[in-house]
């Protein structure tokens, strides 16, 4: 049982693989006690609380000078009562107050872990896997209960959390912030890590220490966006990929988020995260209640690399779901790079033949098929084909597809409307503005209110439409902008700054009932590629477009950095053209197989251009892909030599049984007369002999302790070279 609790002392032990977690009752506030190494039950947990008296500038609590809020470390702090850090809620009451405090008033433990009613979660497949304890603190005074929720997985270091807002009250009471977590760190000593980028440019990984004051993240845009990633890392100085401790923090949503440490001047560090409060309101009538995310806590003392596996185990396993879950994922090519908007039946049929040839699985037609789409000003929420360009329609299209031997995929972007579209003329109501407002436009489109209850079911009906008429087999789910003039037709003034979450609950109820009804479908989510990579949007799709940058050198640094929380089952990766559309760069054919292979393998480019020598190139690539990709996609990942740091990046993937793994090292600019590199594995099984097979033909054997402790020498002759290494135990 990986939950206690102890009547006598008040305190709540809450235990996983390697760690604990301790919460105690002090004078009824719930107060953070602990979080790190695994601590044994029924030893001594008393007394490590510790308390001074501080000066009037941090109140005390009444009747007990070495007590204040300003200083006792706290699970779900408020403001306004002695406590002068950021707080984990924020309320206003009807008489316009905003003071609240809340005590411990009940609590229980159950085995398993419930859904979040119209959220995504990470969940359990059977009881057993997950205990919960719900403890419940309340304001008597307003008749506010939250509910602090803590899922505690048996089997990896991971503890999910989440807050129910319950109004058992009178009068109403309006949320303004609602934090999913807020935890006080005894010390300030750790560095913080996080994700950031733009568009084309995602999840770059930032490291600094530290300071008195707040360290924040965020996005404003209304998705979790390419700019900021929902996750964020605390780190002892002295962690690295390999080693000391390190605080994963995740949250499984996909809308505007906070997250944040704070430094105070007694140098503890309170950290909190959930749904960005600014421009946030939630009215709460009596009786009515309000759910947050959850955020994904994971402690590691095998530094990044030991948290990023556990974050890809959990994720991979009990948070994407559906029949692609734990299935091996087709190779394909998308013809968006290849064509754009300028296609019709034949040279989609063109590109499919050549990809047949090649050994590809499914192609994948992207935007331009519907309405009269010739460029990005016209027809988003027209989904009907384009007669002129398909004059038999999809379903002939797809069975032309389908005889070449490849399945048919098909692009979408439900979430957006372009002002010169059938939809739009019809109902120009239905888009996110604000009356009297001019209505901003990216991308020549705006944004379609997923709050509204007849918006989510138009696009039910006509997705549901087509992918019951048209045999689709994969479908890419696009977002192209982010949020302006956030406000719906059709909510009431006082309502307004809930629009943003009621998007959020309205885009994933569509997608909780498309994905359900059509299981067969592998959906894939986009936003601009890796603008909503996020926790929430893999609940319902089991992959993402990781970026639209498909530059091998680039690509180096996006999936090195977006693995430090996503598993590699999650991530797009395909071989475009050259120069790259993107970047302009030139790059090897081979080296840019390599790179994609690290992810779900697939080509974005026109196939019947390649040469002869270039179809043989690919074809090794597909077969060879073919032969490792579920090594690739469900192994354990290495992060051996960072892209952020150096001019070689290697990582390596392993079996759960250790005898096989896969090596990929990439240099990206040649050096002269430069130094034999000797590269580290991991992962192995030291007292087992593994065999290599090199390039060329012919194997050499190793054993796993030579190849982990003295490393191997890699040694690679010219810019964008690569080199990947099959080991198999013997």
């Amino acid at each position: 049982m990986p939950i206690f609790y102890d009547e006598a002392t008040g305190i709540f032990h809450l235990q996983t693989v390697n760690s604990s977690y301790l919460i105690q009752l002090v004078r009824g506030y719930a107060a953070h006690v602990y979080y790190g190494k695994r601590l044994r039950q029924g030893s001594n947990l008393e007394g490590m609380l510790a308390f001074m008296g501080r000066s009037s500038f941090s109140p005390s609590l009444s009747g007990d000078m070495e007590k204040s809020l300003d200083s006792l470390p706290q699970e779900y702090p408020q403001y306004g009562t002695g406590d002068f850090r950021y707080p984990a809620y924020q309320v206003k009451l009807s008489d316009g107050s905003r003071i609240t405090e809340l005590l411990y008033r009940s609590h229980r433990i159950v085995q398993g872990k419930a859904g979040l009613e119209g959220l995504p979660a990470v969940y359990v497949e059977q009881p057993e896997e997950a205990q919960t304890l719900e403890l419940e603190l309340y304001d008597s005074y307003s008749g506010l209960a939250v509910m602090l929720s803590y899922s505690v997985f048996a089997d990896v270091d991971a503890i999910a959390r989440s807050v129910r807002f319950a109004n058992q009250g009178e009068a109403a009471i309006t949320l303004q912030q609602a934090m999913c977590v807020s935890i006080d760190f005894p010390d300030d000593q750790f560095d913080s890590l996080y994700l950031h980028g733009a568009w084309a440019r995602e999840r770059h990984v930032e490291r600094r220490p530290l300071a008195p004051g707040i360290t924040a993240i965020g996005s404003r845009r209304g998705s979790s966006s390419h700019n900021m990633n929902p996750f964020f890392a605390l780190l002892r100085p002295d962690a690295n990929e390999r080693q000391g401790e390190v605080y994963g923090f995740s949250l499984v949503y996909s809308g505007g988020f906070l997250a944040q440490a704070e430094v105070d001047q007694y140098g503890t560090t309170r950290f909190s995260m959930g749904i960005q409060p600014f421009d946030f309101g939630w009215t709460l009538q009596p009786g009515e209640s309000f759910q947050t995310p959850e955020t994904v806590m994971v402690y590691s003392a095998e530094g990044l690399g030991g948290m990023s596996r556990t974050y890809h185990k959990l994720y991979r396993t009990r948070l994407c779901r559906g029949q692609y879950r734990d299935a091996e994922r087709p190779v394909l090519v998308n013809n968006w790079e290849a064509t754009y908007f300028n296609f019709n039946a034949d040279k989609i049929e063109e590109i499919a033949k050549a990809g047949a040839e090649l050994g590809i699985e499914l192609f994948v037609l992207d935007d331009g098929w519907f309405g009269r789409r010739d460029a990005d000003n016209s027809s988003l929420g027209d989904w009907y084909a384009d007669r002129r360009k398909l004059p038999q329609g999809l379903d002939e299209l797809a069975a032309r597809v389908k005889a070449c031997g490849l399945q048919f995929g098909l692009w979408f972007e439900p979430e957006m409307v372009s002002p010169d579209s059938d939809l739009y003329r019809a109902h120009p109501d239905w888009c996110l503005h604000v009356a009297g407002r001019r209505r901003t436009e990216a991308r020549q489109q705006l944004i379609l209110d997923m709050s509204r209850e007849d918006v989510q079911q138009y696009l039910y009906e006509r997705l549901s439409e087509i992918l019951s008429s048209v045999p689709i087999s994969y479908v890419k789910w696009d977002m192209n902008r982010n949020m302006t003039e956030i406000g719906s037709a059709a909510l009431p003034a006082e309502q307004q700054a809930e629009t943003a979450h009621r998007y959020m609950l309205g885009l994933y109820a569509l997608l909780e009932r498309i994905t359900s009804e059509f299981p067969h479908v592998l959906f894939e989510s986009c936003s601009g590629g890796g603008g909503r990579f996020d926790p929430g949007m893999l609940y319902y799709m089991p992959q993402t477009w990781t970026s639209d940058d498909t530059d091998a050198v680039e690509r180096l640094k996006i999936q090195y950095g977006t693995s430090m929380v996503y598993p590699v089952s999650t991530m797009g990766a395909h071989v475009s053209a050259v120069p790259n559309h993107q970047v302009g760069r030139t790059t090897s054919l081979e080296f840019r197989g390599d790179v994609a292979m690290s992810g779900n393998f697939g080509y974005e480019l026109d196939l019947s251009k390649f040469t002869d020598e270039e179809k043989e190139i690919a074809k090794g690539q597909i077969a060879a892909y073919k032969q490792i990709r579920k090594l690739v996609q469900q192994g354990d990942l290495f992060r051996l030599s960072s892209p952020f740091e150096g001019n070689v990046t290697a990582w390596m993937f392993v079996n759960e049984q250790k005898s096989e793994a896969l090596l990929f090292y990439y240099q990206v600019l040649a050096e002269p007369n430069g130094p034999i590199r000797f590269i580290k594995l991991e992962g192995l099984d030291p007292e087992r002999d593994y065999r290599l097979e090199l390039n060329g033909g012919g194997s050499e054997i190793y054993g796993g302790d030579r190849l982990m402790a003295a490393g191997l020498p890699v040694m690679l002759q010219g810019d964008f070279s690569s080199r990947v290494i099959h080991l198999q135990s013997c």
